[in-house]
This record gives C-alpha cells, structure tokens and sequence, in this order.
C-alpha cells in the first residue's frame, strides 16, 4: 500500500520508527509533504535516508504570509532535487486565515507554475475554499496532474472527476461516522485516478483513533476505501499502487 501524503517530521515517533513500522504494516512507499522552505528541506533529507519515502516541496496556504520571489527560488531549488516527486501542499485555506489570501493565491499560482515546468503534480489543499481552489485549478492548472489531498469536496465530485488529469485522495476521516459523502465519493472515483493517505499526525482512522497517526495506519483507512468499493483490500492495493506511480512517476 502507499501512503501519499504524511508528514514525518509532525509525528512524535522518529522517522526510522515510523517507516519500520509502516514496512511492517504493508506500506511500500510515503510521500512526506513539505509546508513551507524548511520544513520542505526536512522531508527531503527524509527521503534521502529511507529508499521507501519521497518527498513533496512546497508552501501551504497557512504559511504564504509575505511569499516573495526569494521563497519561490528556493522552493524551486529544493524542487529539483531527484527526491522530490510532487510540489505542495498549496492551495487555500479561508478556514483560519493564517495569510492573507492575496498571499495564499499568489503562492498557489507560482506553485502551479513550478509543478508545470517540472512536470511534477501538485498536491492541494483546501478548506473553506472551494469555490476559488477549483476555479483557479480550472482556469490555471491545465495540463498539470493535480492530487487533491483528503478529498472532501463530495458535492463536486463530478466536476473534479471530469478532469483526467486529477487524482483524488482519501485519508482517515473517511472512516469516521459522519463521512457518509466522502466514502460515497469514494465510491465513485475511477481506480486509476484513487489514492488513500494518512495525513499523519492528523485524522487517525478507525479503529484506532484517538491515537496519533502515522503512515503505517494508511492500511486501515484503505480497508474502508475497498469495503465501500465492493474490492477486496488486494485489488484495491494494486490499483492504489499503480495509480501512485501514474501520478508521481516513480
């Protein structure tokens, strides 16, 4: 199974703890995602020292404050890094509005420009942002393989399935009870275009929340995405699988 979106360096576990335990679990390959300069340059040594994680570069909308041509050049640096196999997350955040979002838009923008010119995807987030996450992707991201990470965007799902070119991901709180429209979702997505994810250290699945996450916990969560499927947790593993190496390239 494949983790697509975690961040190693927020869990409380070392990395060499977290990735043993998620070879253990059945987990072959984490994409650990960077948030803004730094802590992108973390995942990246990250991936540097274990052959099963890969690392995502980039700025998170809650970190765009002030983002500047200095930030995007070293993002664009970390982002050839043979490692670095997808630019995010980015996208926008009006749930907090930790940057302003004239901020927020214009690192979107320069990382949807980084992701094109590298041929790499871009991993997005968003919250209380619909409506302009999806018109900007529309109207700029043409071309770009796009991942919309913990996919909650149930009453769009058609309009985000007519792009070819974007995957949609499912973390842990598909498995929570009030998740009846993101496991309907689920359903739905063409096993081509279906990752699943942890976002650890955050959405802990069934049955064990409560407890941090961490990636070795994807395997519970894609254990709903099959049983809602109407897959069995082996067919839904190797189209999982196949759709991470469409998407990242590996």
């Amino acid at each position: 199974m494949i983790d697509s979106h975690t961040h190693l360096s927020s869990c409380e576990q070392p990395d060499e703890e977290l990735v043993a335990d998620a070879l253990e679990a059945g987990v072959t390959r984490i994409v650990t995602i960077g948030t803004d300069a730094e802590n992108s340059g973390v995942s990246l040594a990250a991936a540097e020292r274990f052959p099963e994680v890969y690392a995502a570069v980039g700025m998170h909308p809650n970190e765009a404050s002030d983002f500047n041509d200095a930030d995007f050049a070293t993002l664009a640096r970390l982002a050839e890094h043979p490692r670095c196999v997808a630019i995010g997350e980015t996208g926008l955040d009006y749930y907090r509005d930790y940057a302003p979002r004239s901020d927020q838009e214009r690192a979107f923008g320069a990382q949807i420009e980084l992701a094109r010119s590298l041929d790499k995807p871009l991993v997005i987030h968003t919250r209380a942002a619909d409506d302009d996450t999806l018109a900007i992707l529309a109207e700029r991201a043409e071309g770009v393989r796009v991942i919309l990470h913990c996919f909650s965007l149930v009453e769009r799902v058609a309009e985000c399935l007519a792009h070819e070119d974007w995957w949609l991901s499912f973390a842990g709180n598909l498995t929570y009870n009030t998740a009846e429209g993101i496991r309907a979702a689920a359903a739905l997505v063409p096993a081509e275009r279906l990752l699943v994810e942890t976002d650890a250290p955050y959405l802990t699945p069934v049955p064990l929340r409560g407890r941090p996450n961490q990636p070795a916990h994807v395997v519970h969560t894609a254990r709903a995405v099959a049983a809602h499927r109407g897959q069995s947790y082996e067919e839904l593993e190797a189209a999982v699988e196949r759709s991470a190496a469409a998407v990242f390239g590996w």
